[in-house]
């Protein structure tokens, strides 16, 4: 297992899957600055690493995933400065085409229903509890892209309630309308996400980045046809692969594929 050594994250390999828990259980796993520049630190190096095929993202401790931004951090200091690529480094990274999964070991609030929304799967602890608590200190949830992912995601009225309420709610509700994809014991959360990830390397890693990339940009298109007809960068790689070429040979000779991700 490698690692890499940051201050508010821990950055773990385990084979061809990366674990990156949020680590500040002191304020329930919110942000601050420099935390937010360390998670976009560390979802760069996944992105370049050819070996790394799924991300895992949860946070520290059984109490919370992450409750958003560190208020405290905010009024003693004035500053809320983001990188680039957003809250947490990952909401405004709109070209990762590996797949990242959420494992929500606790509370998700504010921010941290942001980084949900902006993950490809999800799975929560039963003790979880998700809410846009923004409008009841005068705010909304604008920096993070939740407002307009789940109005593509989840049923209208049920993101409007999520939102115009600013209730919790607890998992098997999240996982009801859609926020997550699945419910599990907290003793089961992480095993439940690595055998997610494991499903995802059964398939061919120019498969799973070409398929993610055609249905997150042909959301872009608003007639249909246009969207069948547009080339996508990620698909032209996979067929031209020799991925493409092993898995035919592969079902043919009855033995499982070796995937080489070119």
């Amino acid at each position: 297992m490698g690692t890499a050594s940051y201050t508010y994250c821990r950055y773990e390999i385990d084979g061809q899957i990366l674990t990156i828990t949020i680590d500040r259980p002191e304020v329930l796993n919110a942000l601050h600055p420099e935390a937010h520049h360390e998670l976009a630190e560390a979802f760069d190096r996944y992105a370049a690493d050819p070996h790394l095929r799924v991300a895992i993202i949860t946070g520290t401790g059984d109490r919370a995933f992450c409750v958003g931004t560190d208020v405290k951090a905010l009024a003693a200091t004035k500053r809320n400065d983001k990188p680039n690529t957003g809250f947490a480094g990952i909401t405004h990274r709109f070209d990762l085409w590996k797949p990242v999964i959420a494992a929500v070991n606790g509370l998700c609030l504010g921010g941290g229903v942001e980084i949900v929304s902006a993950c490809d799967l999800a799975i929560a602890s039963d003790h979880a509890e998700f809410g846009l608590s923004e409008p009841l200190v005068g705010l909304a949830a604008l920096g993070g892209g939740a407002l307009q992912r789940l109005a593509r995601d989840i049923a209208l009225k049920d993101a409007m309630y999520l939102v115009l309420t600013a209730k919790r709610i607890p998992a098997e509700e999240a996982r009801r309308i859609g926020v997550i994809n699945q419910v599990v014991p907290r003793s089961e959360l992480i095993s439940a996400a690595r055998a997610l990830a494991n499903d995802i390397l059964a398939c061919a890693p120019l498969s799973i980045e070409a398929s993610k990339q055609v249905m997150i940009q042909s959301l872009d298109e608003a007639n249909f046809e246009q969207a069948m007809r547009r080339r996508y960068q990620a698909a032209d790689r996979m067929l031209t692969s020799e991925d493409a070429r092993e898995g035919p040979r592969a079902f043919a000779e009855k033995r499982k594929p070796r995937w080489q991700g070119r």
